[in-house]
């Protein structure tokens, strides 16, 4: 199978590396750095399916550092496009993005060390830091499990090109606080093992 596996950040793509995951593309952070590589991606290379992964920061309850995030569902939550629409959604689109259910069902089967969480994530163009900020998600999108700033992104090209997708990630911080957020993010870094990442290897392999 021919599998295109985008991540945003130069950290993320060295700890796939190391996790000794091949064919890794690094897109650039943010929504149109990842829409646009998967663009490209799809129109030159023609995957069979789109795995995109990295990290992401805790919406969600009891959740932990190096915990697994599977997104059965993606959203935008930053787009509005006014009355008759629903928050998160692009007009003429639905409001989540469903993952490809034979991806999502191989990763529900995988075993992992830390917790796993299968549901809702999260995507707009900004790194969050705050319970607050947390907030503001959750009141629109109340069952979301954690945040990032590309996989909403990826998941709607896929979706116009027929690609099949899923997110996969590891939460990077929490977000009880601003200091519990700023310590829990450098623990990540620092604590991110060569092998942290064989789940997705593992994903790979499986299919």
């Amino acid at each position: 199978m021919n599998i295109g596996l985008i991540v945003a950040m130069t950290s993320e793509y060295e700890a796939l590396q190391r996790a000794g995951i091949k064919g890794v593309r690094r897109s650039g952070i943010g929504k149109v750095s990842a829409a646009r590589l998967a663009t490209e991606m799809i129109l030159t290379e023609r995957p069979d399916c789109i795995i995109n992964s990295g990290c992401a920061g805790a919406l969600a309850p009891g959740m932990e550092v190096f915990d697994v995030v599977i997104g059965a569902q993606t959203a935008h939550h930053d787009v509005w496009c006014g009355e008759g629409n629903l928050p998160g959604q692009v007009q003429g689109l639905p409001q989540r993005f469903d993952a490809d259910p034979h991806l999502l069902s191989v990763a529900r089967n995988l075993e992992y060390d830390h917790g796993m969480h299968v549901g809702l994530v999260c995507t707009g163009e900004r790194f969050f830091v705050s319970p607050e900020e947390d907030a503001a998600v959750l009141a629109n999108f109340p069952d979301a499990l954690a945040v990032d700033m590309e996989s909403a992104a990826i998941a709607q090209v896929c979706l116009h090109y027929g690609v099949p997708f899923l997110s996969i990630r590891l939460i990077s911080d929490v977000h009880t606080d601003a200091a519990t957020q700023k310590t829990s993010y450098a623990s990540f870094w620092k604590d991110l093992g060569d092998s942290s990442y064989a789940i997705v290897r593992e994903l790979l392999e499986r299919l």
